[in-house]
């Protein structure tokens, strides 16, 4: 119920306005035996018709208007000055329907010139305070309600480009995924057809070969260890082989770092922490031995804001400039007042000391490890 009033008041105030007025054009016109039925029956169907306006649009407000006006005309000829209140209030009404400026609602002071039983002062006492309540609010409410329906449609806007901003991080990172995914089946894939073309007749061949030494090394010593001797040749062959195959068809280690830290993103949002993994600039000049730096600190980062922090967001930063890599994890969750250098702690250090690089922990605002490191002489 209060929600109703609270949105409806500025109807309901005008519909009990036009009652009271009703009423007191109607007490004008008591007479010996009662007010009389068509006074009666032309303010029912003016109460009726300006109902109906508040029900339908516009084009029909408009007819509504009409044809109160003409009722009002007719009550005013039939039952006397009286019902000039409800003709000022009708007024009122049309200048609202058509947007008029302030200064036309000034024109009403006109109805305190006419003949009327209540008086030049209460006439202009009720001119009065109509003004003020359709003034107030059609530029007053009205429009600090549209500046809220603006500000509404403006933050549903903005909640709308966040959640397809989020869909679009999320439905990327998947991608990424599925694309470090399938190119490791692939060299996988790659790597087990080679080593089945070029090792797999040469261990066949092998085999038969001791085979035959076996059954030989009694009958024939001598023939049985040429032929033991000769595959040893033939497995030697093959491990450089293999090793040549592993060194072709290995994967990159960046390929691999991504697709850990992309794994590692995707079970954060999977335990209800958003992350997110953001890179810029050329990745591939970063070597294997800082890759393998970033991925242990990030992920000892990752974990320690995991359960510790509780964060509701983590963000990892890996920016790639001239001379530096800058690598960057951060959370929004409580941070801490000073730096316990445990073990997690102390590891990250010593294998950034190591590569000949820096680390700092920011704690105010949640929690930030920023590595920098050296892309030359890693």
């Amino acid at each position: 119920m209060g929600k109703f009033l609270k949105e409806n008041y500025y109807i309901l105030v005008r519909m009990i306005l036009m009652l009271i007025y009703g009423v007191y054009g109607l007490s004008g016109n008591v007479e010996s035996a009662g007010v009389p039925l068509r006074i009666l029956l032309l303010l029912a169907l003016y109460i009726s018709v300006m109902t109906i306006k508040e029900l339908t649009e516009a084009k029909l407000k408009l007819l509504c208007l009409a044809v109160s006006l003409f009722i009002n005309i007719l009550l005013i000829y039939t039952g006397g000055s009286s019902f000039m209140p409800l003709a000022c209030l009708l007024g009122f009404e049309i200048i609202t329907f058509f947007k008029g400026r302030i200064p036309l609602y000034f024109i009403m002071y006109l109805a305190v010139f006419a003949d009327s039983p209540l008086g030049n002062i209460t006439e202009f006492m009720i001119v009065t305070m109509l003004i003020v309540f359709y003034v107030q609010h059609e530029y007053v409410v009205a429009g600090y309600e549209k500046r809220m329906y603006e500000d509404t449609v403006l933050q549903q806007g903005l909640k709308r480009e966040y959640e397809n901003r989020e869909y679009e991080v999320q439905a990327e990172l998947k991608k990424n995924m599925l694309e470090a995914e399938n190119q490791v089946l692939s060299e996988r894939a790659a790597l087990s057809q080679t080593l089945h073309d070029k090792l797999g007749h040469s261990i066949n061949g092998s085999i038969y070969q001791l085979e035959a030494a076996k059954v030989l090394i009694d009958k024939d010593p001598v023939k049985a260890g040429g032929m033991i001797q000769s595959v040893i040749d033939q497995l030697r062959g093959g491990m450089d082989e293999i090793r040549a195959i592993l060194r072709r068809q290995r994967p990159e280690k960046k390929k691999m770092a991504l697709l850990q830290l992309y794994e590692l993103c995707a079970d954060c949002n999977k335990k209800g922490v958003e992350a997110e993994l953001n890179t810029e600039g050329n990745l591939s000049a970063i070597s294997d031995i800082l890759w393998e730096i970033i991925l242990d600190n990030t992920f000892e980062a990752v974990t320690n804001s995991m359960k510790y922090s509780r964060c509701r967001s983590i963000d990892i930063s890996i920016l790639v400039m001239n001379e530096m890599v800058r690598c960057s994890v951060s959370d929004d969750g409580v941070g801490c007042e000073t730096v316990k250098d445990g073990m997690g702690i102390s590891g990250m250090r010593q294998r950034i000391r190591n590569a000949g690089g820096s680390i700092n922990f920011e704690t105010e605002a949640g929690f930030s490890v920023n590595m920098l490191l050296p892309l030359k002489g890693a």
